[in-house]
């Protein structure tokens, strides 16, 4: 039997979703004391591209190769799209993290990869903008998100992983409760080189 999923956006407009899933997931809108967070909307766009331009040389150490189209208001509408879609069909839930007036954005972060069965598990990736950053911030929307992806998306492990010489993930993955489980061998390819990369998960409490 086929589950309706609803979730509240801002406008407080009613929307729903059919899942394959045995339970409905309601779409987050966290609230933390510096923040606002939830799926982007198409009129979030112009603030999408603004975060991107702002942040370009900032996050391209710990990015893939970006190309100039990324850094256009097409592509962040495209984004903000795909990103909608995916969480329709229980994929990936790309968040945004915004001021409490939602006029900028601070951060991101996403549970990606999302598999169900056996596993129910996910990937976490974040970034944050440069002003943000040593503030404490990415703790302080990591720990109610990871509580999200625990409880309303009901997934077992969550995975985090990071390039080593990333002083602060390791720090900030070891203060929310990831443990290494791993070391991975030109992992990834970030700014054009597969790099290396640690591996930690956290476990839902209990599960």
């Amino acid at each position: 039997m086929r589950v309706p999923v609803s979730f509240q956006p801002r406008n407080n407009r009613s929307c729903y979703r059919w899942d394959a899933g045995e339970r409905a997931i309601v779409m987050p809108y966290l609230r933390t004391p510096r923040t606002h967070i939830r799926l982007a909307d198409e009129a979030d766009a112009p603030k999408l591209l603004r975060y991107r331009t702002e942040n370009r040389e900032h996050l391209a150490p710990w990015e893939p190769l970006r190309g100039a189209e990324y850094y256009t208001l097409l592509h962040c509408m495209h984004s903000i799209a795909d990103g909608r879609e995916h969480a329709r069909l229980d994929r990936g839930y790309p968040l945004i993290v915004f001021d409490i007036d939602e006029q900028k954005i601070l951060a991101t972060f996403t549970f990606a990869n999302i598999v169900r069965g056996a596993f129910q598990a996910c990937h976490l990736g974040y970034g944050i903008a440069a002003h943000a950053q040593g503030q404490g911030l990415m703790r302080e929307v990591l720990e109610p998100g990871i509580a999200w992806a625990f409880g309303e998306l009901g997934l077992h492990r969550v995975m985090a992983n990071y390039l080593p010489r990333n002083e602060r993930s390791a720090k900030l993955l070891a203060q929310l409760g990831f443990e290494r489980e791993g070391y991975a061998r030109r992992y990834l390819q970030i700014a054009g080189v597969w790099e290396d990369h640690v591996l930690t998960a956290r476990i839902c409490p209990g599960g």
